[in-house]
């Protein structure tokens, strides 16, 4: 099989197309022939080398695809069948082979491309717009990094979710993609002076909300922002160097947060979470599909 893997962490320059022997399925788990690979920043922190990998290292942990070998003991799952996948290992390549937990299956009326492209994102932005803080009507949230994928993602569902949406762009160029996917208003900033035209756009009351995955560059500002007992949502703290810092300014703030590992994935209600994925892509399908071209 072709894939694409990395014998030295670096730049792009260290990606290597290479043949690699198959891998058929052991007991309890599928083979996939991958139709299209989800593109992540966490593939680009591992070229980087910001987690340890052995090398040489196929990048990738997602995809969708169909079904080609079932191991032994695999009854929910058939050969033919179309899945989507998070968080299966060596994902840019023509095949992968995993357990069948990490697999859902894919409705025929979303494409490969599609489907690739918001297992990771997608999941990632149900979960923080409707369980570590569920967007109620009229609520107003703070979405950083509002034309990337995650970004419109999230737009999206706190529009569904009844709430309000001001987005941040770091350049002009990328305000069209903030507004497409449904951001009431959108802020081009480079990290710095944000949160003084949310606070003004909130009518000086803060925002309830603000996913922020920038790094600590906006930390500061994203507080700033918030109205009093407000939730910050902050992730990806990869982004950027090591940094101390104080929260105890800001009263009345409960900040909580984490990141989900393959193993915590695993754990996920799979069934549950694609359902309500399923039936979030049916609505939102024509704004996914110009999203991802």
């Amino acid at each position: 099989m072709r894939a694409v893997s990395m014998n030295a962490f670096g730049d792009a320059q260290v990606l290597n197309l290479s043949l690699m022997a198959d891998r058929g399925p052991g007991p309890g788990e599928i083979a996939v022939a991958v139709s299209a690979s989800g593109v992540n920043f966490m593939d680009i922190g591992i070229r980087r080398g910001m987690r340890t990998v052995v090398l040489p290292h196929v990048l990738g942990v997602e995809g969708s695809g169909r079904v080609i070998e079932v191991g032994e003991g695999v009854s929910d799952l058939t050969v033919g069948q179309r899945v989507a996948w998070v968080y299966v290992e060596g994902s840019y390549a023509d095949r992968v082979v995993g357990p069948p937990t990490s697999f859902v299956p894919v409705p025929d009326e979303i494409s490969d491309e599609v489907a690739a492209s918001v297992m990771m994102q997608g999941l990632t932005a149900s979960h923080f717009a409707t369980e570590f803080y569920e967007v109620k009507p009229g609520d107003w949230a703070l979405v950083h990094a509002a034309a990337g994928g995650l970004g419109q993602l999230l737009t999206q569902i706190v529009k569904m979710q009844g709430g309000k949406v001001i987005g941040r762009v770091s350049r002009a160029d990328k305000v069209e993609a903030a507004a497409r996917a449904g951001a009431d208003h959108v802020i081009v900033d480079d990290g710095t002076k944000f949160a003084d035209e949310a606070l003004r756009l909130t009518s000086g009351g803060g925002v309830d909300v603000v996913f922020d995955g920038s790094g600590p560059s906006t930390f500061d500002g994203s507080l700033a922002a918030l109205r009093r007992a407000g939730t910050f949502c902050w992730f990806g703290p990869v982004l950027g160097a090591n940094t101390a810092l104080s929260i105890a300014r800001q009263a009345g703030l409960t900040v909580e947060g984490g990141a989900l590992t393959g193993e915590e994935l695993d754990r996920c209600d799979d069934a549950q979470d694609q359902q309500e994925m399923d039936e979030s892509l049916q609505e939102k399908k024509e704004c996914l599909n110009l999203m991802i071209k």
